[in-house]
């Protein structure tokens, strides 16, 4: 059976945040063939084209981490109603110079949690709209819109609740299933020359 490496990417810079939570269940929950490692964000400088000739350390660490895994996956919060400064920051630097962008082609997964409502809908709308632009191929269904209360998941990662744990599980299986597709419509070295 393949592996496939799989990069997750924490919107919340917050050490505490419920969405690096989320991904600590998202990863327990995952198929045994999906390897994970966190591409951490948190360091990068706020990015501007001025860089684009001489990319700093921190940014070529970015790229070179996103060039190093099969897939990403995007746990995001939703800050005033759009993605987190830090993210959308990652997101930039990622993409440039102009001619190398790292997400092209790179299967894409968006997910995240907030005590409202409607979880992470509209920060989630606006993340696959950047992403689009990116060239991203983005799993589209099931959506994940996690309404997130005190203790529904533990620090360890364990999810509390029989119906959530399966929604996650559900959904680390389908996007296991459109990585497959998108690398076998996208070979990996097709990727890697573009």
């Amino acid at each position: 059976m393949a592996r496939y490496k799989v990069g997750y990417i924490v919107g919340s810079l917050a050490t505490a945040s419920i969405n690096r939570m989320l991904s600590k269940a998202l990863i327990r929950l995952a198929p045994p063939d999906l390897e994970f490692v966190e591409i951490p964000i948190k360091d990068l400088p706020l990015y501007s084209y001025d860089y684009d000739d001489d990319f700093p350390a921190e940014g070529r660490a970015l790229k070179d981490a996103i060039a190093a895994v099969d897939a990403v996956l995007f746990v995001t919060p939703e800050y005033n109603r759009s993605i987190p400064g830090g993210l959308k920051n990652a997101i930039d630097w990622a993409s440039r110079p102009w001619g190398d962008n790292s997400f092209s082609g790179k299967p894409s997964a968006v997910i995240g949690a907030s005590p409202g409502a409607i979880g992470t809908a509209v920060a989630q709308q606006s993340l696959r709209s950047v992403l689009g632009y990116c060239n991203a191929p983005q799993m589209n269904h099931p959506e994940a819109y996690i309404r997130f209360r005190p203790g529904l998941i533990t620090d360890a990662g364990d999810v509390t609740d029989a119906g959530t744990e399966r929604f996650l599980r559900h959904f680390m299986e389908e996007f296991r299933e459109f990585i497959v597709r998108v690398l076998t419509a996208l070979p990996r070295h097709a990727m890697a020359s573009r």
